[in-house]
């Protein structure tokens, strides 16, 4: 058959709103960068144009043509070995999202995706077509369902409003003041063009969806919200680091073996546990400084970007400010935390490291009372921000910023002990703080719990547990441990295992 007719009884079975949110998977705000072929062109008119003028004149037209002009470029693309390229990047998005929405083209070339895959260097578990899509765009596509195309409507309203964001953009024009949202598949082209927008406009990204959450909260519940959502759970649903469908992430293990009695206990605990949770995962056995920076170097390559999170699990010997590897050699625990979130692949992604090692020789000995009347509490910032409230500050988005970020932000570590204190292990089964966290972790599924809700919870559990010093004193001892957060959003975990093999209904 003509391929230009198998286009076109292919874009015939598609449903319009399923062509919206095809539209708006394939032309991702985020594309890797640096990448051949890429280059810093404004593509507004290619992912906004489409948009507004289906919005404008209630017809598909030109969605429909962006549409055949990916597929064209694609039929006519030669993979180049050893080479990743803009268009291969695109590729892989626009048959994860074809396979998400469960409207592939039956001529879509699949060796083409192998060999792009091949390119990216993915394992097995690597090539499931969801890892491929990209777990901000999911959030905000269940964003859109949960509204009425009156809420749509009065969010389009309320940006008009902004004659500072909206003055000189001429597809804004284009759409005009008033909108009927109604017409199948309108409300969700509305909504993209908003959010595209927003994120062109440097306004919103993957962590900072503050002014999409104001719009939103502008909506009349009534008539602007699905049946069983309200606008405080779509809101609320914006405040959560975006880790849809399988994987969760990307976990590395990191363990030091001599020396340890119950290390292996260790590694097949936190394996367990992240295969659990739907991570892909990777172990390093006994590491050294050189394994250390090969680990950065590999987390560099353009298929990290695909992941929604990074973990890692470091479990070794060592004193108040270093960590002792391998070869004996040690390392500056500040300079293993500090050298990892710098890495681009996971900027704006929640990165998460649990540090299990002793950061001295003291315990907290119960026969002491030197720790009565401390607490750890959150009440300065609670006062802190409930003075900023009373006073009403107007901060304007004038002086906000979302387009440069400090590399630790959206980074948690948690650490199995406090400074200066000892970790305690069992001989047979390694860290006792890993026994705990993997255990609490596991238990967690189907309740839905954030993994610092998870980390208090440790904190309280470990806390109870008598230990033993291993020398002739015999020192009964309770540890403490605790996580400093540079989080942005609430990570959360995931509700159920992630099966590998995607069992779910088609989305509408």
């Amino acid at each position: 058959m003509d391929e230009v007719i198998q286009v076109t009884q292919w874009l015939s079975s598609i449903t319009p709103r399923k062509k919206a949110k095809l539209f708006f998977f394939t032309t991702h705000a985020d594309a890797p960068s640096p990448m051949v072929g890429s280059n810093d062109v404004d593509t507004h008119e290619e992912t906004q144009l489409p948009l507004a003028t289906t919005v404008a004149l209630h017809n598909f037209k030109n969605i429909d043509e962006f549409l055949k002009k990916k597929v064209n470029t694609f039929s006519c693309y030669n993979v180049i070995e050893n080479e990743i390229t803009k268009t291969d990047y695109e590729y892989l998005r626009f048959y994860s999202a074809c396979k998400y929405l469960d409207v592939v083209p039956p001529f879509l070339d699949l060796e083409k995706i192998s060999a792009i895959q091949n390119k990216f260097e993915m394992t097995d578990e690597e090539r499931d077509y969801r890892l491929l899509l990209d777990s901000a765009d999911l959030v905000l596509k269940k964003v859109c369902d949960s509204l009425k195309p009156a809420g749509v409507s009065q969010m389009w309203t309320a940006l008009r409003k902004d004659r500072n964001l909206i003055r000189g953009v001429k597809t804004i024009d284009i759409i005009g003041f008033f909108v009927d949202p109604n017409p199948t598949g309108i409300k969700e082209c509305l909504f993209f063009f908003i959010v595209r927008f927003l994120q062109k406009a440097d306004k919103i990204n993957r962590v900072n969806t503050n002014r999409l959450e104001r719009l939103i909260a502008q909506c009349d519940e009534s008539s602007s919200c699905e049946e069983g959502k309200t606008i405080d759970f779509i809101i609320d649903s914006l405040c959560f680091y975006p880790t849809e469908l399988y994987p969760f992430g990307f976990c590395l293990i990191m363990c030091v073996i001599e020396g340890r009695d119950g290390a292996m206990q260790e590694i097949e605990k936190t394996m367990e546990i992240s295969r659990h949770l739907g991570m892909i995962t990777h172990t390093e056995k006994n590491p050294t400084k050189e394994t250390i920076e090969l680990v950065k170097k590999e987390l560099m390559k353009p298929k990290y970007q695909f992941y929604s999170s990074f973990t890692c699990w470091f479990m070794s010997h060592g004193d108040s400010n270093s960590m002792v590897l391998a070869d004996g050699e040690t390392i500056e625990r500040e300079w293993f935390l500090t050298s990892f979130p710098d890495i681009s692949t996971f900027q704006l992604k929640p990165k998460v490291f649990f540090m299990v090692s002793c950061r001295g020789a003291n315990k907290f000995s119960l026969k002491g009372d030197e720790f009565e009347g401390q607490s750890a509490t959150c009440d300065y910032y609670d006062i802190g921000s409930a003075l900023i409230r009373n006073r009403m500050l107007d901060i304007t988005d004038s002086v906000r910023d979302i387009s440069y970020v400090q590399p630790m932000m959206d980074t948690l570590v948690a650490y199995s002990t406090i400074l200066d204190h000892l970790s305690g292990r069992a001989n047979t089964h390694g860290s006792i703080y890993v026994d705990r966290a993997c255990v609490l972790m596991s238990e967690n599924i189907s309740r839905g719990r954030s993994l610092t809700e998870i980390l208090e919870h440790l904190s309280q559990d470990l806390h109870e547990i008598l230990q033993e010093t291993m020398d002739e004193d015999r020192i009964v001892y309770k540890q403490a441990c605790h996580y400093d957060s540079f989080f942005r959003k609430t990570l959360k975990l995931p509700y159920t295992r992630h099966p590998k093999e995607d069992v779910h209904s088609a989305p509408q």
